[in-house]
Formats: structure tokens, C-alpha cells, sequence
């Protein structure tokens, strides 16, 4: 059976994304993914009405034969406030959850990747930029999966994480940061960011069938 896509980070109008979270799974669904996850960016500020928001509309949208996960991208919140910040969106209903990574186009705090790793609830840490070796063993030793970057900018540092995590235990998935209908992707087109960031063949498809497979059973969602 053909494998299908899964995109485990995406963003939608509820913060810097053009559509609402149903149209996003909708358009998702018509290019026939698996499963999605609505991760809009968030901190103290709005993350009760994001994560309920996704909720509402992913818990509509299993008529369409897509697996819709509500879940948040923790942007910008300082290092000392991350674990709190976990907990308090794990109590608010987010099935995933996300950290925005040390990118190199974004001012992120330093450390910030550092925090993520060490909290086994974090399921991804997005965009890690040039994370060390010591955190790249953090993620794999908590089961956080490191994601390589569809989207521009947050994809310069593919290569760096690509090859850092060859021969480790962290596991990669490939997700597109999408925040408009044009930034979903095919299966095709995931496995050509996927082998331009270094990976083989069978460590792209790992990254993009087998880990998002092994994340969905965590979530008990598959």
C-alpha cells in the first residue's frame, strides 16, 4: 500500500496562517494525507483559545478519513517559562506539542532548544537550527523528534541536523511549516527536501512514514 503523507507542524488563521484549521485539513485531505496536525503559534497569551479553537474543528473533520490533531507551536517563550508552558497546554487539550527551535532567521533565546529536548511531553522540536550533539542525544534519550524543514529559511540547517542525527537514536520527521495552502506538500516533493538535506533513501523514508507513524501511536491516535 502507496505510503501517504503525515505534516505534524502546520499554522493556520488562529495565528500567522491564511486559512481556518477545517479548510487547512480539508485541503490537506484532497491531497490525500493521512494526517495533520494544526500547531499554531502560541504562549501565556493565547494558547486556552488556540488549542480549543483547533479542537473544534479537527474533532469535525475525521468524515474526511485525515487523522486532524489540535496541538500548539510554543514560540518565543523564554527558557525559564518552557516547562510550565508545556504543562499548561498539555492540561488545556494539546495533543501535540511543538517548540519553535533555535532557527538561524529567527531571534529565538538561546537554550531554548536545550529546554525543549529535556521534557519528554515536548513531541517535536521544530526548526532546530545548528543544535549540538549534546542536545541532538537529549531529544533521542526523551523521544522529542527533530524536525527537517520544508519551509524557507528555517530549512538552512537540514543538512547540519541531517547529518548530526546519522548513526544516533534521534529520530527526524519531515514537516512543512505550512502557513499557506501552497506551502502543503506531496510525499514526493517531502522526500526531495529530505534527500537534498543529505538523507539516503531509506533514512528519508524513515523520517517521513516510519517516525510519523511511530509519533501517531504515542498520540493513540492510529
Amino acid at each position: 500500500m502507496r505510503a501517504k503523507r503525515c505534516d505534524l507542524h502546520t499554522h493556520t488563521l488562529l495565528s500567522d496562517g491564511e486559512l481556518l484549521p477545517i479548510e487547512l485539513i480539508r485541503r490537506a485531505a484532497a491531497l490525500d494525507h493521512r494526517a495533520i496536525a494544526i500547531t499554531d503559534h502560541a504562549s501565556y497569551s493565547n494558547m486556552e483559545v488556540v488549542i480549543k479553537a483547533a479542537t473544534r474543528d479537527c474533532v469535525k473533520a475525521d468524515v474526511w478519513g485525515i487523522e486532524a490533531i489540535p496541538g500548539i507551536e510554543l514560540t518565543h517563550v523564554p527558557v525559564r517559562h518552557m516547562d510550565d508552558a508545556i504543562r499548561k497546554a498539555r492540561r488545556l487539550g494539546a495533543e501535540i506539542i511543538v517548540v519553535h527551535g533555535e532557527t538561524p532567521v529567527e531571534p529565538v533565546e538561546k537554550g531554548t532548544n536545550h529546554k525543549a529536548v529535556s521534557n519528554p511531553e515536548v513531541d517535536i522540536l521544530a526548526h532546530p537550527g545548528l543544535m549540538s550533539v549534546d542536545e541532538l542525544e537529549l531529544a533521542a534519550e526523551n523521544d522529542v523528534f527533530l524536525e527537517i524543514s520544508c519551509r524557507r529559511g528555517h530549512s538552512l540547517a537540514n543538512g547540519h541536523i541531517a547529518c548530526l542525527a546519522r548513526g544516533k537514536k534521534a529520530r527526524l520527521v519531515v514537516n512543512t511549516d505550512a502557513h499557506s495552502p501552497e506551502d502543503l506538500s506531496t510525499m514526493a516533493f517531502a522526500m526531495t527536501v529530505a534527500r537534498g538535506a543529505g538523507m539516503t533513501a531509506e533514512e528519508a523514508r524513515t523520517a517521513l512514514v516510519d517516525n510519523p507513524d511511530r509519533l501517531l501511536k504515542r498520540l493513540r491516535r492510529s
